[in-house]
């Protein structure tokens, strides 16, 4: 009666959880070890940066990262769109600074692991992304030369430490930039070609700070890492990584006939490129046309990889150097994000085009065609249990 007891127990226990003993092929074990954020490899250094694992850098980098008084009018830091309680990003279709910009803000969660920024991929470092929000009018809308000035007064001693002395401000300009407003750009062409070096110096380790503190910014573990660490040991799953019958569909699904992970693959989830799926533009928001655009962008760059301002040789320049600039597959393609974490910061896409993981497995089910350009996503003929089996397991990347 006790052993027939216990049996029962067992049964109800699984048809309550319904849950099921993973039943996966090698071959499928070993994609699903490559996804795990355990075959995450260590940070390499950033040697375009001297600065990038200074922990010095990274602190003043923190501060500035959280300081209002890193924008034009006094209101808006980093931290506005990136909010640390939101993985580093805002929830938001678009991100708001000192206006609406176009776009979705990206989390942050192992960013310094990009070899290309923004969902376009406009910048080619880390160190330069964080410099483009900065004068962005529609972002921070500051400008280089009071960034500099600011820097000075306030964390002069700071700056120094780290990065050497400051070159001499008392001539310059409070306002200037070539980016800036006509007033701003004129201060800026008056300016000799020395001090706007030397401004341009100070703005680049600003970035480079900024970059050190953003490089601490890693994924952490979920309920698929619990999981896929217990199928490759072949330790029997417990508690909260048990997977339910759906989500290990849906798990199957992601790695087969879905096909997600051709596109997002490795312990992120991304493969770091860009990609034509078909998203469509959001009525009333400029044109947009991604990675096509954006290769011009990166080339004209003061601060990209064959700039200036880069630490190191040239050798670090492989990314820039052998893009691919004019090819049909870059128009309207956008950086695959990662989707650890996904599931709790809607909207989807890179101007919030979905409200939920429903909509975005449902546009790649259906495979509409692109407004412009072709797009790769190929219609999937999964059933509603399917995509709902999709859902489920990417629900397991944020728990």
């Amino acid at each position: 009666m006790r052993r027939r007891s216990r049996f029962l127990a067992l049964m109800v226990a699984v048809v309550l959880t319904g849950c099921t003993k993973p039943d996966f092929s090698d071959a499928e074990k070993t994609t699903i070890a490559s996804l795990a954020l355990s075959s995450l490899p260590a940070l390499k250094p950033d040697t375009t940066d001297r600065f990038a694992d200074v922990p010095a850098a990274a602190a003043l980098g923190s501060t500035l990262f959280f300081d209002q008084g890193m924008s034009g009018d006094g209101s808006i830091s980093c931290s506005t769109c990136h909010k640390i309680d939101r993985q580093f990003q805002d929830d938001l279709p678009q991100a708001v600074g000192v206006g609406r910009t176009s776009r979705r803000t990206m989390p942050l969660a192992g960013v310094a692991r990009d070899p290309w920024f923004f969902w376009d991929g406009r910048r080619d470092s880390l160190w330069a992304q964080a410099l483009t929000p900065l004068e962005n009018p529609l972002e921070q809308a500051g400008n280089r030369t009071a960034y500099a000035h600011y820097i000075k007064a306030r964390f002069g001693e700071r700056y120094e430490r780290i990065f050497g002395p400051l070159p001499d401000l008392s001539g310059m300009p409070s306002n200037a930039s070539p980016l800036g407003n006509d007033a701003e750009k004129a201060a800026w062409n008056a300016m000799s070609g020395a001090q706007r070096s030397a401004i341009d110096g100070v703005f680049a380790n600003i970035g480079k700070a900024i970059a050190a503190f953003e490089r601490s910014i890693e994924p952490a573990p979920t309920r698929f890492d619990r999981f896929a660490l217990d199928l490759v040991t072949g330790a029997e799953p417990k508690g909260h990584a048990v997977f339910s019958k759906q989500e290990i569909l849906g798990l199957k699904l992601f790695i087969g006939k879905a096909n997600c992970v051709t596109c997002h693959n490795g312990p992120r989830f991304t493969d770091n490129s860009f990609h034509n799926t078909g998203v469509p533009p959001i009525a009333g928001l400029p044109p947009d046309r991604g990675r096509i655009d954006a290769v011009r962008q990166v080339e004209a760059d003061p601060f990209n990889c064959f700039g200036a301002y880069r630490d190191g040789d040239a050798s670090a320049c492989g990314e820039l150097r052998f893009m691919v600039k004019d090819a049909p597959e870059l128009v309207r393609a956008y950086k695959t994000p990662s989707l650890r974490g996904a599931a709790t910061r809607s909207p989807y896409m890179h101007a919030g085009q979905f409200s939920s993981l429903d909509e975005v497995v449902a546009h790649y089910a259906k495979a509409a065609p692109s407004v412009e350009g072709t797009s790769e996503v190929h219609p999937l003929g999964l059933s509603d249990r399917e995509r709902a089996a999709l859902v489920a397991f990417l629900k397991t990347l944020s728990e």
